[in-house]
């Protein structure tokens, strides 16, 4: 495993398909407001959504160039999808929301740590 990623492409890539989400959730645009209540995820938290993707976003920027950095925000947002994995399968959320946005997520993440840092 190496701590740098063998190629700046895929955690720039992640971190921009964050970044486009937490645009698209500063004011929810309807999907994602849907899925959201879809969960029973309460509205006074959803602030915390944001922080935790800017945070990841910046890291796995960030990591480009710090060792581990970037490896460790990749992870982190790997446990994050999983954690909406669960949350939408506990709440029998298990439309399209579900298969596109948050499995297509976890697995991009999941694409990025495997070709990026093993």
């Amino acid at each position: 495993m190496t701590l740098i990623p063998t190629s700046w492409t895929l955690p720039a890539l992640l971190a921009a398909v964050l970044l486009g989400d937490v645009a698209l959730s500063i004011k929810p645009v309807r999907f994602i407001r849907d899925c959201l209540h879809s969960v029973h995820f309460p509205e006074n938290w959803w602030w915390s959504l944001l922080v935790i993707k800017l945070l990841a976003a910046g890291g796995l920027i960030a990591g480009i160039w710090v060792p581990g950095l970037a490896t460790a925000a990749n992870a982190g947002v790997i446990a994050y999808f999983l954690c909406a994995a669960v949350g939408h399968i506990r709440a029998k959320a298990t439309g399209s929301a579900f298969w596109i946005n948050c499995l297509g997520m976890l697995v991009l993440s999941c694409v990025t740590l495997a070709l990026s840092f093993l």
